[in-house]
């Protein structure tokens, strides 16, 4: 995080004018999806893998452990959206950190759920 002189960062308008806004909002934003997205994966995991996580993901029986992962996904989701929204919302955050890591969550998420990788996993 930037220290307290820099806590904002300064945008030109269009009048010639600075506006100066924090953009510790958007780096919330971005980094809840990137952990949303590796939660889907290792919840989608879990629930392929083990019975026991299948039963207690088993929301709604025509949907399967599906419909307890993609629940359970979108509220962790928001809760570190939120979570982080509160933590950064007057900040200016290292946006290449929050990317990094933004990308490695969505990596797993997108890794976990790929059926080719999952069935290596699986060993399969």
């Amino acid at each position: 995080m930037a220290g307290k002189n820099e806590e904002y960062v300064k945008m030109p308008t269009s009048t010639g004018e600075v506006e100066i806004i924090p953009n510790g909002p958007g780096a919330a934003a971005i980094l809840g999806a990137g952990i949303g997205s590796a939660v889907l994966g290792i919840l989608g995991l879990a629930g392929d893998a083990s019975e026991t996580i299948r039963h207690l993901l088993n929301f709604y029986n025509p949907t399967g452990a599906l419909s307890g992962v993609t629940t359970v996904t979108i509220v962790i989701w928001l809760v570190c959206w939120y979570l982080l929204n509160l933590r950064w919302r007057s900040k200016a955050v290292d946006m290449t950190k929050i990317n990094a890591a933004a990308f490695i969550g969505l990596a797993i998420g997108l890794f976990l759920t790929f059926p080719p990788f999952m069935d290596l996993i699986h060993g399969k």
